[in-house]
């Protein structure tokens, strides 16, 4: 009888513990950026964290941390292999730094529009990137998001490369987005996204360039007089995930995972896209000069002083991208 009682008493311990474990299993996962809780990469990234949630039984818990509350863009890079955060949405010329073959997409003038680079996402040569970039640190790139075409706001109007000579441009810290303005004898400064305004504000700098879409989010056509559609950089942003998150999911949990943020990456691009097409008379109406300029002569002399070798850069990329249809 005595025995009896003990094994009714250890099954009953192990159906408990069993029925507790999904409980003590979830995981609570930080995923951070540094746009706007207005953005679409935002509000697309909470809707992800929801459905995943939803997907997984809520086995993962994720909050979505935006406008540089968890750090500057290098330092949520760095947080994937430290473990101070879990997933990023970031531009690929920071991801850059470890693996220079995505700095290709930053090679100004490279992509037609931005149907052009979304092809190239879904395109075996960015495949071929994903791969060798998860084997080098563990980041699996998940999603690519349309980020817009990046134009330049100033005080003073400009219309060729010429013109742009010395002037002050706030740029973001990496190599890739310096070259057209070097190329024309600009001086491109690095200042943190999350510092910007403040620094047009107050003549830190006299220039930045950005989609249309961020120039409206982050309210620089404030305290900038001109908008010059260079277009010189087609922008897009990737979802990845840190190695010790990545590494521990099961190959379903992983499928799941990148559909989920695709199918965000998808909306999210769609959102910009149609947004990107009303802000011209948008900015107008605020009183902002906005100008068509001559963007071949941007574009030849990234040709010329600041050939795809000068940055490392590979021919046989540039070729793949140019024959993405």
């Amino acid at each position: 009888m005595h025995l009896a009682s003990l094994l009714i008493r250890l099954w009953m311990v192990s159906l408990l513990c069993a029925v507790s474990l999904p409980a003590l299993a979830q995981q609570k996962l930080k995923w951070a950026h540094v746009y706007e809780a207005t953005e679409p990469y935002h509000t697309e990234s909470v809707w992800a964290a929801e459905e995943i949630k939803k997907r997984s039984q809520g086995k993962f818990d994720i909050q979505v941390f935006p406008a540089s509350s968890l750090g500057k863009e290098t330092d949520l890079n760095q947080g994937l292999t430290l473990g101070s955060v879990d997933i990023i949405i970031s531009g690929p010329s920071f991801a850059a730094r470890t693996y220079p073959r995505f700095g290709i997409a930053y090679y100004p003038f490279i992509f037609r529009d931005g149907e052009h680079l979304l092809a190239y996402a879904k395109s075996s040569l960015f495949q071929e990137m994903v791969n060798e970039f998860r084997q080098k640190t563990g980041i699996q790139v998940t999603a690519y998001t349309y980020y817009g075409a990046r134009h330049t706001t100033a005080n003073k109007t400009f219309n060729q490369c010429a013109d742009v000579k010395g002037l002050k441009i706030r740029v973001p810290d990496a190599p890739a987005y310096t070259a057209t303005w070097q190329a024309c004898g600009a001086n491109p400064t690095p200042i943190a996204f999350a510092e910007v305004y403040l620094a047009l504000q107050n003549g830190t700098v006299d220039a930045q360039e950005n989609p249309l879409t961020t120039i409206e989010a982050k309210k620089f056509f404030e305290v900038q007089k001109s908008i010059m559609l260079t277009g010189h950089i087609v922008d897009g942003l990737i979802t990845m995930v840190a190695p010790h998150v990545w590494s521990k999911l099961s190959p379903a949990e992983q499928k799941m995972f990148g559909e989920v943020m695709q199918e965000a990456a998808a909306r999210a691009s769609a959102k910009i896209k149609k947004r990107e097409a009303e802000l011209i008379e948008f900015f107008k109406k605020k009183g902002l000069s906005v100008v068509e300029v001559n963007r071949k002569s941007f574009q030849d002399a990234v040709l010329k002083n600041k050939p795809l070798e000068s940055m490392n850069l590979q021919r046989a990329d540039y070729d793949r991208i140019q024959a993405v249809k």
